[in-house]
């Protein structure tokens, strides 16, 4: 259980950040920047839910619970002493993937195929769906490359990649079941 009874600490004042084991690195380093990325990309799916009712309002709900885990798993190194820990860290796992899997696969059987690439926009919540698109592919962009510099959960990386693509579905399905997805037309305003 997570018990937050003072939300200033200080101990950031000089730049510094802990980790999930409790060690010290800088705000900046690769780690924080990719788990620093999942939870702006949790504020933007909170924006996008503004506009989203039913179904697709809890699957962006459950999302959002996705991303703190994930960014338990990724605030969280030494995924070689997981199996030591007294208190096994939290780390994201393949039935996550499966469930985006899943909800892509069902979401993009009402879809017509694509003859194009679709420009971001259309209705407000498909709009907001592409804006959580990009910032998953930069969040997964971010955690690659930190799993060039230290052992990341493989799960993570997968999930991130799907998750994106379950955006791009999603913005869809918002878009009046793709009617109303705006195409790119190469070459318009030359």
């Amino acid at each position: 259980m997570v018990i937050l009874n003072k939300i200033y600490t200080k101990t950031g004042d000089a730049g510094e950040t802990a980790l999930g084991n409790g060690a010290r690195v800088a705000k900046h380093a690769m780690r924080v920047t990719a788990y620093g990325t999942t939870d702006e990309l949790n504020s933007f799916v909170g924006v996008a839910r503004l506009e989203a009712e039913g179904a697709l309002d809890q699957q962006l709900e459950r999302i959002q619970n996705d991303l703190f885990d994930l960014g338990a798993d990724l605030c969280r190194p030494d995924m070689e002493k997981d199996a030591e820990s007294e208190y096994p860290p939290l780390r994201v796992i393949a039935s996550q993937v499966s469930r985006l899997e899943a909800e892509i696969d069902a979401m993009n059987s009402h879809l017509e195929p694509l003859r194009s690439f679709v420009l971001p926009g259309g209705a407000r919540l498909a709009a907001a769906l592409h804006v959580c698109r990009t910032v998953a592919r930069r969040a997964e962009r971010q955690t690659v490359e930190l799993a060039t510099m230290e052992a990341v959960n493989a799960d993570a990386v997968k999930y991130l990649n799907r998750l994106s693509d379950w955006f791009f579905v999603a913005a869809r399905m918002a878009n009046n079941g793709g009617k109303d997805d705006v195409l790119w037309v190469p070459g318009a305003n030359r």
